[in-house]
């Protein structure tokens, strides 16, 4: 029969472990902050325990000592009082929480664990990263030697079959206090082959989450800029702030990346840029910088920032970052609470396209938002009231294609609904908005001008719902609205609302310009119908048919915008999804010819082990636009994952109406326990003024476990 024994409460407290001690002290165990952790009693279990006429205690079958979260288990342990020596026979084993773990066939500490000698010790981190040596030493408490070595994060076989990887070391040393490994003569092998020699090399203990050090290097071989080194180091400034500097070099670049973070108890930043001399541009010096981050401020508000800036056109392109066509850089305050919405900003836009000219676009944007929700009790229903201000500069001063333009609106409308015992719903708005514009450097408009723009729609609809028999439920929904918007002066210049969309989202609205410098006008009228049907195995299907009828057309509308003439295109969208990973939607234009001026397609299949998605955009040419020709063009991702271990994945954009492919790129992933391997190339076809097809090749390797969180048992290999 096994014997608990309190420690707390009999006389072996003082001869075997000092409360507050196991948690402490442990070889390789970091200290607890925690006194109330060090205050827990210990508690000790084994098959038998007695104290010999010689004043030592001996504890013996499966002893099992606990303290906290540390647990301790040998099969034999023994403790004598007068020479503080305490012997544990082995199979010897000490845990904390999981995190750190110490096996030794037989150990001599003193009373405190400060002090002592394992034989055939291995330690454990994380239950994946383990050092194997012939025999450690415990001293001051803080420090665990270990003699002739074996490191390693990958799965070690029985049967002496070497790991992928590993470290041997003549000598590691262990500093729980820093949560630092270091090695004295080391060599990294690979299946037991050396590759490097390293005198004295330095590790993290794989329980600290940050630490100096060097990340995971990759190569990078492109057509422009040839074979390359990156290899990352990473710099802790401190708990909150770090700093990583990425050297990478190649026979036609020197460039030195950087990205800096740091946490405030109220926001975050971020800061990554790099600087760059090479071939491309030689005698240049080259570079990016983004940054970004936000405040909490008081009163519940929110300053935010993402600024974006580069040295030329080409340059994100060259080196593979974010293929931006503008780069949009803002600031911006804003507060958003129940009845209330406030947001100001200010946006600066440079352009990376060839077409453009950076003088000739709007490049400096300030917008102010704000709108105050009320629920009167007489009329019922909400009323919103807003203010928006915008303006836009170039910084051109030619006249007509340096023009400039600031705008302020008031509007207010009021909002309510009624469900009828008949289950029709009727949903009435009134509203009226006052615009004010300044227009400089443009003499075919005023520099003044103020309209005003009273509005108001009558919408009715009847939702009607059918059970089936399998369980499936259906809702049929249609309707119908009746509008009437009034502008007083349409003489002002359309700078904001030079694209426009007609979706679902907007079949509804008054007015389905993007911006108020353009404002529909006159009576409109609106049918259509929503039907949805949910089925009981998880089967969903979702489609929406629209029209709007106006008495007079509006010129204002582009050509695809499918909303020109007194009867728009018919609006044709929807969606399905299936039980066994299908996912289906679509949205497209059809015009008098029953031919599609717009149309777009998205489709996935996605199962537990491979998923594959793709679209499909059409738009035919349309000058307002800036697109000459027709837009036919298809984008397809997917992956697939061929076992445990190895991952593939691939993507591909194709311009079907010009027959040639625009990107591609193919991936291989093979990861386990201790390793994980990435191969990628990537293929750009498009060429520019500023910008050349070009062909780039990635290869990492990350060893687990140290600088880069493993896979853990899902990953582990399998020994022969």
């Amino acid at each position: 029969m096994r014997i608990l024994a309190s420690l707390l409460l009999s006389g072996a407290v003082a001869v075997a472990m000092p409360s507050g001690t196991l948690a402490q002290t442990q070889p390789g165990l970091t200290p607890s902050p925690d006194a109330a952790q060090e205050d827990q009693p210990a508690l000790l279990v084994a098959d038998k325990v007695f104290i010999t006429p010689e004043r030592v205690l001996v504890a013996e079958g499966n002893v099992e000592a606990f303290q906290g979260d540390v647990k301790l288990t040998a099969k034999r342990v023994t403790f004598n009082r007068d020479t503080g020596e305490l012997t544990l026979e082995g199979p010897v084993r000490i845990d904390q929480g999981g995190a750190t773990t110490i096996l030794a066939d037989s150990a001599e500490l003193d009373s405190g664990f400060q002090n002592g000698l394992l034989i055939g010790a291995r330690m454990v981190f994380d239950q994946q990263v383990q050092i194997a040596s012939v025999q450690a030493t415990r001293a001051a408490g803080r420090y665990t030697q270990f003699s002739k070595v074996s490191a390693t994060s990958c799965h070690v076989c029985a049967n002496g079959e070497p790991p992928i990887w590993q470290i041997r070391a003549r000598k590691v040393t262990h500093d729980q206090l820093e949560r630092q490994l270091y090695f004295e003569g080391a060599q990294f092998r690979v299946l037991d082959v050396p590759v490097f020699y390293f005198p004295y090399l330095r590790l993290p203990d794989p329980t600290l989450d940050r630490a100096t050090g060097f990340l995971v290097p990759s190569i990078r071989t492109t057509s422009q800029l040839g074979t390359g080194l990156q290899v990352p180091y990473f710099i802790k400034l401190g708990d909150h702030k770090d700093l990583t500097l990425t050297p990478y070099l190649s026979p036609r670049t020197t460039t030195l990346g950087y990205r800096y973070r740091q946490a405030f108890k109220q926001g975050r930043i971020r800061f990554e840029g790099a600087y760059t001399r090479d071939d491309l541009q030689q005698g240049e010096d080259r570079g990016y910088l983004f940054a970004d981050g936000w405040f909490n401020l008081g009163n519940d508000f929110r300053f935010t920032f993402d600024i974006k800036t580069t040295s030329d056109d080409a340059y994100l392109a060259d080196y593979g970052l974010p293929d931006f066509d503008r780069l949009r850089s803002e600031v911006a305050l804003e507060r958003i609470k129940r009845d209330t919405a406030f947001r100001t900003s200010f946006i600066h836009y440079k352009t990376l396209r060839d077409s453009e000219n950076q003088d000739d676009i709007p490049s400096r944007v300030f917008d102010l938002y704000y709108q105050k929700r009320y629920f009167p009790t007489s009329a019922g229903g909400e009323v919103r009231l807003g203010f928006i201000a915008h303006s836009h500069e170039r910084t051109s001063d030619a006249d007509v294609t340096g023009r400039d333009v600031a705008r302020a609106t008031f509007d207010a409308e009021w909002l309510r609904s009624w469900t009828f015992a008949s289950g029709l719903r009727a949903d009435a708005r009134l509203g009226a908005s006052v615009d004010t514009f300044n227009i400089r450097h443009d003499d075919a408009f005023p520099s003044q001008v103020t309209r005003s723009t009273p509005r108001a729609a009558l919408t009715l609809r009847y939702p009607m719902r059918r059970r089936e028999a399998s369980g499936a439920t259906q809702i049929l929904e249609p309707i119908a609205q009746v509008g009437w918007t009034h502008v007083s002066d349409t003489n002002v210049p359309n700078d904001e609302s030079t694209f426009q969309e007609f979706d679902q989202g907007n079949l509804l609205s008054l007015s389905r310009f993007p911006a108020p410098d353009r404002r529909e006008d006159g009576v409109t009228g609106v049918v259509g119908v929503n039907w949805s049907r949910f089925g009981p195995k998880g089967w969903r299907a979702l489609a929406t048919i629209g029209q709007v009828f106006r008495a007079d057309a509006d010129p204002n509308f582009n050509r695809t915008s499918g909303l020109q003439g007194t009867a728009s295109d018919l609006l044709i969208a929807g969606q399905l999804v299936t039980a066994n990973g299908w996912s289906l939607a679509g949205r497209g234009l059809l015009n008098g010819d029953f031919s599609f001026a717009k149309a777009e397609l998205r489709a996935r299949w996605q199962q537990e082990a491979t998923a594959i998605s793709g679209s499909y955009v059409w738009q035919e040419p349309d000058p307002a636009e800036n697109v000459n020709d027709e837009i036919s063009e298809i984008r397809m991702f997917g992956f697939h994952r061929v076992d445990q271990n190895w991952l593939t994945n691939a993507s591909a954009r194709y311009d079907l109406n010009e027959s040639e492919p625009i990107r591609f790129g193919l991936g291989v992933t093979y990861q386990n326990e201790c390793v994980q391997v990435n191969m990628t190339v990537n293929r750009r076809f498009t060429s520019s003024s500023s910008i050349e097809p070009s062909t780039e090749f990635g290869f990492t390797v990350a060893l687990t476990g140290y600088s880069v969180e493993g896979g853990g048992q899902q990953y582990k290999r399998r020994c022969s």
